[in-house]
């Protein structure tokens, strides 16, 4: 018996699975609407079983699904025995016997983790308080669209040590990536995360100073400053990160051909200007497209 794949963390790829990853998606991409479009997924039903809204990780997985040749379920905590609590691992043993492989968006990674454990069909993190790998999967992809020596290139990453930054973090290990990131003193990522990509060959900085983080640098990524279940923290996020907007001055200390990256939702006038996200440097709008290419590239991966 095949022992089933997940992809909780860009490490379940790595770094080979990653770079084929990266080249498969480019070839999805190239081939959607095409009759030749591979369909692995047909006679096939994916579960997105999602804790926090979403619009582009749950639309670019419907549709991913739908044109791999597979069927998608929506099922929301709110909406579900899930939002009651039933316990994760009933509830991984038993969607198991339904569908062929479950996308979930969680709270906290360790429900994730736990789902995955008790579930035996391939399970997706599609975000969690840890890491959002399939968002930095098409960040990748997006980088290597644009420039072909895309593991050489300086990256920066401007603002809060969260989730994102993580991935990004992790990517620079596994890939050797040359990543500086700029994070307030409070909002710094994890250090035994900085430390583990270093020891892997990531060039892994992390600075005070926005302006020397992206000096240089190839592709800019940033994030929103309160991230879903830090709303209440808002204020004092602000404060924290003021002088860490993504605008056209801090911009102009990047690489001439720099790129810029925002997951998205953006919260313009915060972590970056409108003249940013708007502006030439700009790929957020490929970027939000390559998470379908990208997912359904992993979606084929992960099928046995």
């Amino acid at each position: 018996m095949t022992q089933k794949r997940d992809f909780l963390d860009l490490a379940d790829a790595g770094p080979n699975g990653l770079r084929r990853l990266i080249g498969r998606a480019v070839e999805m991409k190239a081939l959607r609407g095409r009759p030749e479009h591979p369909r692995p997924l047909a006679g096939k039903t994916v579960l997105l079983v999602f804790e926090k809204a979403s619009t582009r990780t749950r639309v670019s997985f419907e549709v991913g699904v739908a044109e791999l040749g597979g069927h998608a379920i929506f099922v929301s905590a709110r909406d579900s025995q899930l939002g009651r609590g039933e316990p994760i691992a009933d509830a991984a043993r038993v969607l198991s016997r339904y569908a062929h492989a479950a996308v979930l968006r969680t709270n906290r990674h360790d429900t994730l983790v736990a789902f995955a454990r008790h579930a035996s069909i391939p399970v997706v993190n599609g975000l969690t308080d840890r890491s959002h790998p399939c968002q930095v999967l098409a960040d990748l992809f997006t980088v290597a669209e644009r420039h072909s020596d895309w593991a050489t290139l300086r990256y920066a990453w401007i603002g809060d040590g969260f989730n994102m930054a993580a991935s990004w973090i992790e990517a620079a290990g596994l890939l050797g990536l040359d990543l500086r990131l700029a994070c307030p003193t409070a909002h710094r990522p994890d250090a035994a995360l900085v430390s583990a990509a270093r020891s892997a060959g990531g060039r892994v900085e992390i600075v005070d100073d926005p302006a020397r983080a992206i000096e240089g640098a190839h592709v800019v990524s940033t994030d929103v400053w309160s991230s879903m279940g830090h709303e209440s923290e808002a204020d004092a996020r602000r404060a924290a990160f003021a002088g860490f907007t993504v605008d056209a001055s801090l911009l102009a200390h990047a690489h001439a051909d720099a790129i810029f990256l925002h997951c998205l939702p953006a919260h313009r006038g915060e972590e970056v200007t409108d003249d940013v996200i708007e502006g030439a440097h700009s790929a957020v709008w490929d970027e939000a497209e390559n998470r379908l290419h990208a997912q359904k590239a992993l979606l084929e991966w992960l099928m046995p």
